[in-house]
């Protein structure tokens, strides 16, 4: 039991409680476990994982795993966290974030031992007596000791009514499902905890333990990961993007990864020298979501360009006319590896931009000579991980 509970603590946030879990395991029945997600967006990212991977301990373990997709509760929006209130979405919006879930779940879930649920089930046929009942069974001062509502209160920012059902029916969905244990981040503390009030409010005696699960730090190591902030890796990153990004972060934000997103042993992973370990972090992660080949290449061709100073085979090419006579900052903006002129011309003052792996000192006319046979095709190059093959407009479009 020790063992299994240690499995079920390693980058836990907290457990309410550990003595109700210990409880439920030793009955040796196969315990329900819940995780809610709204689709809100069509992409999961590794932020999201935190809590699928404990699912996963879970499940490997012998327990049914109920991945609740909250199509009901997304018109609304989770409000933790929030500021301000979230615009309603459309039926059309959800459908189309939730064709992508499933797939990307189940890169990490058993699909033939997991339970797909949809809230919409229950939460549609509540009508307007069921709402009322659900709705009676808390109060406004119980709300606003959340503290982004209290925040939001203090500072005369709208709060609406759908926004305080929302715990409410998310706590409804620990009812219609009978979970015995619920996971969250840490942010939806308040959420779970009126899950178990709920249940008890609705005749189940055993309440859903509680587990919380930090939130993933983004790439740039300080905000959440999130699409919002731009720090985000996603599931359905292309495994070069992924590798890449995975290398990007620092050395501490290494060691969270690797406790939060692996089983790997943290002791034998802090003796390793840190550029060795993130290697093996990246590899492990692009190989769980595209498998060990694509793992092997994208290594191989981080080692040619970082280590070996070189230049990847499979570089997209950008055709430019041979009589142009193009700024440098004026590639790299048409070329798509700039959003704008004025970071193009940072980038080169900061001595990002090679060409021909020869840095690029200052914004000079960029000229492609006339004779077409003579010409070699020049890579330019933006930071680390940006490369465009210019070729002659000609030549490119001879092989269209």
């Amino acid at each position: 039991m020790k063992g299994v509970i240690e499995k079920i603590k390693r980058g836990a946030n907290e457990i309410i409680s550990v003595e109700e879990l210990e409880r439920k395991l030793i009955l040796g029945k196969k315990l329900r476990i819940k995780l809610g997600v709204d689709p809100t967006a069509p992409d999961l990212h590794l932020g999201h994982t935190v809590i699928i991977n404990k699912l996963k301990t879970f499940q490997d373990l012998g327990h049914q795993i109920v991945f609740l997709i909250g199509d009901f509760t997304a018109k609304i929006g989770d409000p933790s966290g929030r500021s301000e209130t979230r615009s309603i979405m459309t039926d059309v919006q959800i459908k189309t974030n939730i064709k992508t879930y499933t797939s990307q779940v189940f890169k990490i879930l058993d699909r033939e031992r997991t339970e797909i649920a949809y809230n919409s089930k229950w939460l549609g046929d509540l009508g307007a007596n069921g709402l009322l009942n659900l709705a009676a069974k808390s109060t406004v001062a119980q709300m606003l000791v959340r503290d982004d509502f209290e925040k939001r209160y203090k500072q005369d920012r709208p709060i609406s009514i759908v926004e305080f059902l929302y715990p409410l029916l998310q706590a409804y969905d620990s009812v219609a499902l009978n979970a015995d244990i619920e996971l969250g981040g840490n942010d939806q503390k308040f959420n779970l905890l009126l899950g178990r009030q709920i249940q008890r409010d609705y005749g189940i005696i055993e309440p859903q333990v509680v587990i919380t699960m930090p939130l993933l730090e983004g790439t740039d190591g300080v905000k959440k990961m999130s699409k919002s902030y731009n720090n985000y890796i996603a599931l359905n990153d292309s495994p070069k993007d992924m590798f890449g990004k995975v290398m990007s972060i620092s050395d501490t934000s290494m060691y969270r990864y690797y406790e939060l997103l692996t089983h790997a042993d943290l002791n034998v992973v802090r003796n390793m020298h840190p550029k060795e370990a993130k290697v093996a972090l990246a590899c492990e992660i692009v190989e769980r979501y595209h498998g060990k080949e694509e793992s092997l290449r994208v290594k191989e061709e981080f080692n040619k360009i970082f280590a070996s100073k070189g230049i990847p085979d499979d570089i997209e090419e950008y055709a430019m006319a041979t009589n142009a006579q193009v700024k440098v900052s004026e590639v790299i903006v048409k070329s798509g590896m700039a959003s704008s002129g004025n970071e193009a011309r940072r980038l080169i003052s900061q001595g990002a931009v090679k060409i021909d792996s020869k840095k690029v000192e200052e914004d000079f006319t960029l000229i492609l000579p006339e004779e077409e046979d003579a010409i070699e095709p020049r890579v330019l190059q933006v930071g680390k991980r940006k490369f465009k093959k210019i070729i002659p407009f000609l030549v490119y479009h001879r092989r269209k």
